[in-house]
């Protein structure tokens, strides 16, 4: 059980720890980031939780075998409610604070709030599905998580600091929900021969555009020295 529940934490502990000492400039408060987590870990789940059960009876979606409504369920069931759960703490919470004082800020909080999240998800599949399931969730469900809040990040940085905050916080939701869907769409559509690579591609195309968010809000920091 213990080994278990390591197995599914480590790959949580080691993105937050990458994502933490890529602040190059002016480090968050650790009790700011935790409280970030824990709201991720916990209100994005029940959001989460009470969303699904609203589609579920609004939007039934019976047919496991049909692509439109694995579409669907991909991208507004699942990608919507999941990233939009997240979104909120986000905004509401992470980007008012006076600590969020530069563009990279945007990235740390919401890939807090995104592996709070993930972290709990994380922790029931594999107490359920066990060392294999850790395994293959520690390379592919936990990155998406974390790219996903990261492209969602990078524009809500840069609303914090622009006149088109509206903008750039929707496009950063709209952003992670377009890659969220599509990674899980090709897994639902799994019935097709092969189909499932192209959550692989989306994964992978995520994570070079997360690295290039980085770099960008690392250049862009207001507390980068000039001559650096």
């Amino acid at each position: 059980m213990l080994n278990l529940l390591i197995l599914a934490i480590a790959p949580i502990f080691i993105i937050v720890t990458y994502i933490y000492f890529k602040d190059k400039y002016d480090k968050e408060p650790i009790k700011l980031l935790i409280a970030n987590f824990l709201l991720g870990a916990v209100v994005s789940i029940i959001v989460t939780t009470i969303l699904y059960l609203g589609f579920d009876i609004l939007l039934p979606l019976k047919d496991q075998f049909s692509v439109p409504q694995q579409f669907v369920k991909a991208f507004i069931v699942v990608g919507l409610t999941e990233e939009f759960s997240k979104y909120i703490i986000v905004r509401f919470f992470a980007q008012p604070k006076k600590a969020f004082n530069e563009p990279y800020d945007g990235i740390m909080y919401a890939v807090m709030v995104s592996m709070g999240f993930a972290a709990t998800e994380n922790i029931l599949y594999v107490m359920q599905g066990g060392y294999a399931t850790g395994i293959l969730r520690a390379f592919t469900a936990v990155p998406a998580h974390a790219t996903f809040g990261i492209l969602m990040g990078y524009f809500m940085g840069k609303a914090k600091f622009s006149k088109n905050r509206i903008k750039f916080n929707l496009l950063g939701l709209l952003l992670a929900i377009v890659f969220h869907g599509c990674y899980d769409f090709f897994l639902f559509i799994d019935f097709i021969p092969g189909i499932w690579i192209g959550a692989f591609v989306s994964l992978a195309l995520g994570i070079i555009l997360s690295h290039k968010a980085i770099k960008r809000h690392q250049e862009d920091s207001h507390f980068k020295p000039e001559d650096s």
